[in-house]
């Protein structure tokens, strides 16, 4: 594995300025546009910062206004429900005294429920193959697998690699495996952020793959509008997980995703929505 220039949990470290009031660190990416992964995971490390001994199992979230990657980011957390089982965290994140990014993150103390069931993993093809056939750093993409690794600290390998010669998926159903570029220590609360940080790249390929639009391709101006997530199950996010997403529907400069996130032993561990603006840039006059 080639070194990361992103420090996740440097990024997730987190300094308390007060009682409810934190600072998220700001990575050198060399972006023009804030990663909202970032601001999802800072805020849930926010939320469960103030809620000892509780993970986070939703959250609910809306980006707001573009955010600025050279300027440092405030989340104010609001204790709403402190309950036997339950609490209940709102996070607002701050730029230029500007909310940028909203989220309401829902935790539980552990207990055992009598029920338990869940969807089958999709049928895809292993992980070895999919390495061998991975176009690592191919001129033809804005963004490669290493660039990914380097400027997000995510490793992925796609499941259908006829996207990144523009094969069409007319029911938006793709596949790809998913973990951090780094080794995490072993605190599931950061392991279940650092996933949440994750689940917001790519969702919206799921749009774009119905029209045969190649990964990152510049002809298009995605942004998420909102983001919500559950997790059912213990995982480790630096370990390889499925990311199968499909999109139902889209309409009016919007589009809406859904993801399932699998262990390779077929154990679902988190389920995914988010609604995103989704355009075609302009063409030059």
């Amino acid at each position: 594995m080639s070194k990361t220039l992103i420090d996740l949990p440097a990024i997730f470290d987190l300094e308390q300025l007060d009682l409810n009031v934190f600072y998220g660190n700001l990575p050198d990416t060399r972006s023009q546009r804030l990663f909202g992964g970032q601001l999802i995971g800072q805020a849930m490390i926010a939320a469960c910062r103030t809620a000892k001994g509780r993970l986070p199992h939703s959250l609910h979230s809306y980006f707001l206004k573009a955010g600025d990657p050279q300027v440092p980011i405030t989340y104010l957390v609001e204790a709403l429900r402190d309950g036997k089982s339950y609490s209940s965290r709102r996070v607002t994140a701050i730029q230029r005294c500007d909310a940028i990014f909203s989220i309401m993150v829902s935790l539980q103390a552990q207990e055992q429920g009598a029920f338990d069931h869940q969807d089958k993993m999709p049928d895809v093809p292993p992980l070895e193959k999919l390495a061998l056939e991975e176009p690592d750093n191919q001129p033809m993409f804005v963004e490669t697998p290493e660039f990914i690794r380097r400027y997000y600290g995510i490793e992925l390998l796609m499941a259908e690699t006829g996207r990144y010669f523009g094969q069409k998926f007319d029911d938006g159903r793709i596949h790809l495996w998913i973990r951090t570029a780094m080794k995490l220590p072993d605190d599931p609360m950061l392991h279940i952020c650092a996933l949440a940080y994750a689940s917001d790249y790519s969702l919206l390929d799921a749009v774009t793959a119905r029209y045969g639009r190649k990964p990152f391709d510049r002809r298009m101006i995605p942004a998420s509008l909102d983001h919500a997530m559950w997790f059912h199950r213990a995982f480790r996010a630096d370990d390889w997980l499925l990311y199968a997403h499909d999109s139902p529907s889209a309409q009016g400069g919007r589009g809406i995703t859904r993801g399932l996130i699998f262990k390779p032993d077929g154990t679902l561990v988190a389920s995914v929505a988010q609604e995103g603006s989704v355009r075609e840039r302009p063409s030059p006059t």
